[in-house]
């Protein structure tokens, strides 16, 4: 025997949030509004006929926030996001997604500058280890170290080129004391230890440094700069005007290299009116920094712990797929 209770609940129905703000003639959400949604995320900023749009900022309730400009309820233009691990991105955005130039700080410390595209490093950017102070200077593709680059370290650097994170090919070390070594890196398959019966074993490439010639290091001579002419003074009885002292000419200077051009993970956005909660993206991971040298080079670094292995991403992903049905009863 039913006590009623059921049948009052399905009069009060489910809950689609609050929103306190401006609507336009068609009652949708338009201009500046504030918004909790059923998931308990709260909204506050301008909307355009129903949608999120122009800057706003969206708390999501694992502790994460957006704070930046909205397109079409869609994160797009310049932003700020703070993850639940305390991890922050700060750059551009382009449908939802980090794209364009940014920067990311990891949990542990470590920074990547650089351009982005579809939500990965790609293109160029400067990654930098927290502990000990290297960081690479290069070309990204895929959220991977590929084609030229440097890793810098506080006495020394590797000048060369880089395929799927890691050296390969020729390049040379260049250290502080005043010599470079040339070389090249070739890549050497590992069987990795085999973890069950059942699983195959695993090949892993190891990039092995192959040491060659010592140079010195050339610099080019910086150019003098060139002693102003002497005017001579006018005769007493010309009154023209004394002859300018010519210009010393600009210097030639090379072109330098591209470091950094002066250019991770959403969690849920709102549910109502059309409005969809924004999922967490994938995590952002970091590049390893564990090369072996030549052998008169100091050691490089370890790697670092990773900055990003887990985000919170339950509190946003699993709880906050909100259809425009509902949204339509308030």
């Amino acid at each position: 025997m039913s006590d009623g209770s059921d049948v009052e609940e399905e009069e009060q129905g489910p809950y689609l949030g609050e929103y306190e703000g401006e609507r336009n003639d068609r009652d949708e959400r338009h201009g500046y509004g504030k918004a909790t949604l059923p998931n308990n995320d709260t909204f506050e900023g301008t909307y355009e006929n129903g949608k999120r749009h122009g800057q706003g900022t969206y708390r999501f309730k694992n502790g994460a926030r957006y704070i930046g400009e909205y397109a079409k309820n869609k994160k797009h233009g310049q932003g700020t996001f703070i993850y639940p691990d305390g991890s922050k991105y700060e750059g551009n955005w382009v449908d939802d997604q980090r794209s364009g130039f940014g920067k990311y700080y990891y949990v542990n410390g470590d920074t990547y500058e650089g351009e982005w595209q579809s939500h990965v490093r790609h293109g160029q950017g400067t990654y930098t280890y927290a502990d000990t102070g290297s960081k690479y200077v290069g070309t990204w593709k895929e959220g991977k170290r590929e084609s030229a680059g440097e890793l810098v370290h506080a006495n020394h650097k590797f000048v060369g080129n880089f395929k799927d994170d890691r050296p390969d090919g020729k390049g040379k070390y260049v250290f502080d004391i005043g010599c470079e070594q040339h070389g090249e890196y070739i890549p050497i398959e590992q069987a990795q230890d085999d973890k069950g019966e059942e699983e195959e074993p695993q090949a892993v490439v190891i990039p092995k440094w192959k040491a060659g010639h010592v140079t010195a290091v050339t610099f080019a001579p910086e150019p003098e700069p060139e002693e102003e002419a002497e005017v001579e003074e006018p005769a007493a009885e010309a009154a023209e005007e004394p002859a300018p002292s010519p210009a010393a000419p600009t210097e030639d200077k090379p072109a330098e290299e591209e470091t950094v051009p002066a250019v991770e993970k959403p969690a849920e956005e709102d549910a109502q009116e059309g409005e969809k909660p924004a999922e967490p993206s994938g995590e952002e991971t970091q590049p390893p920094a564990d090369y072996s040298p030549p052998t008169d080079a100091p050691e490089e670094p370890a790697p670092p712990p990773e900055a990003e292995t887990a985000h919170d991403e339950g509190d946003g992903a699993a709880a906050e797929e909100e259809t425009a049905d509902q949204e339509e009863g308030q």
